[in-house]
């Protein structure tokens, strides 16, 4: 038994340094994604390594990598938890006019409940929908929504990349992105508040650092770069949506949002996760909206499962002209340039 418990020991001391290393490879970028999970199990096994304490060399020294663990893992989570301080603040003030409200859905290609997606998005209400994995069937299937968001710019495919956005508030200079790889687009388009206030949306999907699609991260990782150098010489508010394939917690999204300026309304606030919506015990946050400084928040929230893969996500935000002075984006460093040069150089 002893020696199962150090055998798994090892394990997940071995996952956790993986993630660490800063290569492109899967092996290596999957392990970002349970932290959460890592951090949990780590602590049950500490709490028994404790339990039935050996005095040997082995058996102190896993105890003791597994206690520094725990405590690395609790580090990269921990901003995420509502004991941290939150990037994004709450409004204080209603402004009329100058609010936004977004919902974030992978509808699973394969998926066939339009009618469960459509409730979702009724029940919410939100002022722009993003669906992401929209074959010809969902474009065709989701028609009735433009009775009531009659701007849209819809990018269907077969390739589980399409998109579909849809919107209350008028739309303009849109355009369909390929910026990485030739099959995988993006929307890049502007929206105009009640108040006249117009907000630069970026709506992204890159593919993700699996076994048999994508074995490395490179694409993934430049794509979201060179939004975020879009994002950050926008003359306009930005927000940045969509599934990311990358959790809150990865060094990549960390370097997005340093080279970006754009802040995290989970952080402070909690997981959210949204992906993977039938295994409970195998979560993490994949969807996103990262916002402009300019902008507070006034909700956040998971929506209902509709038989996808991925639980939509609801975000709902106000543009304040100074609330910059009152909100702190990440510090970038010549590290975290270089390492952003670097990554956008590759391919």
């Amino acid at each position: 038994m002893i020696i199962i418990l150090y055998i798994v020991t090892v394990l997940l001391l071995l996952f956790s340094f993986l993630s660490i290393i800063k290569i492109d490879y899967w092996v290596f970028r999957i392990f970002d994604y349970p932290r959460l999970q890592k951090f949990v199990l780590s602590s049950i096994l500490f709490f028994i390594l404790v339990s039935c304490f050996k005095y040997t060399y082995t058996h102190i020294g896993l105890t003791f990598l597994l206690g520094c663990n725990i405590l690395y893992l609790l580090f990269l989570i921990f901003p995420f938890t509502k004991f941290a301080k939150k990037q994004v603040l709450k409004i204080t003030d209603s402004l009329p006019g100058q609010d936004i409200s977004i919902m974030v859905a992978n509808v699973y290609q394969d998926n066939r409940n339009t009618t469960g997606c459509l409730n979702q998005i009724y029940n919410a209400d939100p002022d722009v929908v993003l669906l992401l994995e929209t074959d010809t069937y969902w474009f065709e299937n989701t028609v009735d929504l433009k009775s009531k968001y009659p701007y849209s710019v819809e990018v269907p495919q077969e390739n589980t990349y399409g998109m579909l956005l849809y919107s209350k508030f008028e739309l303009s200079d849109s355009h369909i992105k390929y910026m990485v790889e030739c099959n995988i687009p993006s929307i890049h388009t502007k929206v105009t508040l009640k108040d006249g206030t117009k907000v630069q949306i970026y709506a992204v999907h890159p593919t993700p650092p699996v076994p048999g699609e994508n074995p490395r991260s490179t694409e993934r990782d430049k794509e979201l770069l060179l939004v975020a150098d879009l994002a950050r010489k926008s003359q306009f508010p930005v927000i940045v949506m969509g599934d990311l394939n990358d959790v809150a917690w990865s060094y990549t999204t960390e370097l997005f949002l340093k080279m970006s300026g754009l802040l995290d309304p989970r952080r402070g606030r909690g997981f959210f996760n949204t992906f993977h919506a039938h295994y409970f015990f195998m979560r993490f946050p994949l969807d996103h909206a990262f916002v402009d400084d300019n902008f507070k928040l006034v909700d956040i929230r998971r929506l209902n499962n509709f038989d996808s893969d991925h639980f939509p996500i609801f975000i709902k935000i106000q543009y304040e002209k100074n609330a910059d002075k009152e909100q702190e984006a990440l510090e970038k460093d010549a590290d975290d340039v270089a390492l952003a040069a670097e990554k956008k150089a590759k391919i």
